[in-house]
């Protein structure tokens, strides 16, 4: 009898939201199916789904109040059409990981690890714990692989990680982490791929901007500092989260309306950010659509523009230069004009816009003459979870 050849299942557990992949393991990986479960939690969840030969996606309507309902609704669609029958292995996304450097086999004590850092990131380490054990109480026999989002970003020096509160917290693993590391990785990769010579030996700066949004600086393929900190809601504005923001607001908060710290987190993470600052939407293209006639949009993405040019230069001195920049992200790869307005005025670091390949979301967006590259990468989280998966448990592919 004919064998299946072996195939890997990505998964990507956000706040509201289920991304999943499936990939034949080759030389290159080939994915034949992805979809994602959406708006958990509210009115109008639908699993969409496509597979790579089709031309278009497929919508199914479900009722999923919470995450575990859209867990086990996505688990039985896939075990109805015998996705499991090949699959060999099963990548998670995870948020957190602290120390951890690199990808990680999902075993009892690491599971409990996890359990306890849950309080670094109660937006999604719980649903991506609940992801985990579904699939272990269903499937077992299956190897499931942690890809840790903040593993890219361990090599960071010292001087970046500290935060500037009494030490003693240092023993409680309070730090900074950054995130985005499984895009950052992804986008390193594919830098070595075209022959970037800074992806190597060089000055890197990569903006991962979408409705998370964060920055980070890479020397010599080596993350030094990044905008987000020991949470994703600190460091650049995004969507709904504040970023960086006082921390004295705490405090007037409380004994101004009489906040508690869970609703100063819910604010901070859900009514902020471009949200917060328009008072109509936390989509960047609404915001633009919208600015000419509401100057509380025009604000919001003034306000984004001036931040990630802000911390572009910031990272420019932690690198003592800059050789590349990359955008990425749903922001990022696709508005051109939030990559000009972030770019003017950069021309000291030796950015020289194309406007005529930047209108087109060119793969490089900077002119024969500029210093510094700036280039325009569509960025893959589940392909390098698939990646991560083959390379811990010995999968041959050729990344």
């Amino acid at each position: 009898m004919k064998t299946s050849p072996p195939r890997v299942l990505t998964i990507n557990a956000g706040s509201s939201s289920i991304k999943f992949a499936v990939y034949r393991v080759g030389e290159p990986l080939s994915l034949e199916l992805h979809g994602k479960v959406d708006r958990i939690g509210l009115e109008g969840t639908h699993l969409i789904f496509q597979h790579t030969a089709a031309d278009q996606q497929e919508s199914l309507p479900m009722v999923a109040p919470d995450h575990a309902a859209a867990t086990q609704f996505l688990m039985q669609w896939l075990e109805e059409r015998q996705v499991f029958d090949s699959v060999k292995a099963v990548g998670h996304r995870m948020v957190h990981g602290m120390a951890h450097a690199e990808p990680a086999l999902i075993t009892t004590k690491l599971v409990g690890e996890l359990h306890r850092i849950t309080p670094y990131a109660p937006n999604h380490l719980p649903q991506e714990l609940g992801l985990f054990q579904a699939l272990q109480s269903r499937h077992p026999e299956l190897p499931q692989v942690a890809c840790f989002d903040t593993s890219f970003h361990c090599t960071m020096p010292r001087v970046a990680k500290m935060l500037p509160i009494p030490r003693r917290y240092q023993a409680l693993g309070v730090q900074r982490y950054g995130f985005h590391g499984l895009s950052y990785a992804y986008l390193m990769e594919e830098l070595v791929r075209m022959n970037d010579s800074a992806a190597r030996k060089g000055r890197v700066i990569l903006a991962h901007l979408g409705n998370g949004a964060s920055l980070a600086a890479v020397r010599d393929g080596e993350s030094l500092d990044t905008s987000m900190s020991f949470t994703p809601s600190s460091g650049l504005v995004m969507g709904t989260r504040t970023g960086d923001i006082d921390p004295g607001l705490i405090h007037y908060l409380a004994d101004a309306e009489g906040m508690t710290t869970a609703q100063f987190q819910h604010m901070v993470n859900h009514e902020s950010g471009m949200l917060g600052i328009s008072e109509t939407s936390s989509d960047m293209r609404d915001l633009l659509e919208q600015e000419a006639t509401d100057v509380r949009s025009a604000e919001a993405v003034a306000l984004f523009c001036y931040q990630a040019k802000k911390w572009i230069g910031a990272f420019s001195a932690v690198l003592d230069g800059l050789d590349t920049l990359v955008f990425s992200g749903g922001i990022g790869e696709n508005l051109p004009q939030v990559r000009t307005r972030i770019c003017q005025g950069l021309d000291f670091l030796g950015i020289e816009l194309d406007e005529k390949r930047n209108a087109i979301s060119a793969p490089v967006i900077s002119t024969e003459n500029s210093r510094a590259t700036v280039r325009v990468i569509s960025t893959d989280e589940e392909l390098m979870i698939a990646r991560s998966v083959c390379r811990a448990i010995g999968l041959s592919t050729s990344k």
